[in-house]
């Protein structure tokens, strides 16, 4: 089944070590993407999404501009985060691993979210619903997002590992109908 994602109900998260002592999160408000989920044949599955990168929020305005500038996401060059996934494999019950390639700040690499299937559900004015639940943790450096500066005790402003957390709903799109050709 097609399905598409529903950002007022989804949010796609990360977050990354502070001065090595706490957390700070942020989220991207501009997302689309497009699945396929094949319950009876889950290697059939896929997905392909997209972040908009300049709607980057960690709810402080300067360090926002600060991650859309040159030093790291580089927006005006690189607008867009991607994801198309190569493989959908069930580990067990509602637990999945999805492959696929990531695309940030131009440099495409292979990375494996751990997904929880949370199933499918029929609302009346709704439509079909599904949601699931991926994670995956990335090394920021990996992807040519290089800045970092040290403070005086050698400890990392930020850190290179950067968690990833998608809290996704899709609805059910419906089938085209089939044309006819009248020559």
């Amino acid at each position: 089944m097609a399905f598409e994602i529903d950002p007022v109900h989804s949010q796609v998260t990360f977050s990354v070590r502070h001065l090595m002592v706490s957390n700070v999160r942020g989220t991207f408000n501009v997302f689309r993407g497009k699945l396929h989920i094949d319950e009876q044949n889950p290697a059939n599955s896929w997905v392909e999404a997209e972040a908009d990168a300049t709607s980057v929020n960690t709810r402080n305005d300067t360090r926002d501009n600060h991650l859309r500038s040159a030093d790291f996401f580089e927006v005006e060059k690189y607008p867009t985060i991607t994801f198309k996934s190569t493989s959908v494999e069930q580990v067990e019950g509602p637990e999945y691993k999805v492959s696929g390639d990531l695309t940030i700040h131009g440099v495409t690499r292979p990375v494996t979210f751990d997904v929880e299937y949370h199933g499918q559900n029929a609302h009346p004015q709704m439509g079909v619903r599904t949601g699931l639940t991926a994670k995956t943790k990335i090394n920021r450096k990996d992807f040519g997002l290089t800045y970092g500066t040290m403070v005086e005790s050698s400890q990392i402003v930020v850190s290179e590992n950067v968690n990833i957390e998608i809290d996704l709903e899709a609805v059910q799109q419906k089938a085209a109908p089939e044309t006819t050709s009248i020559a």
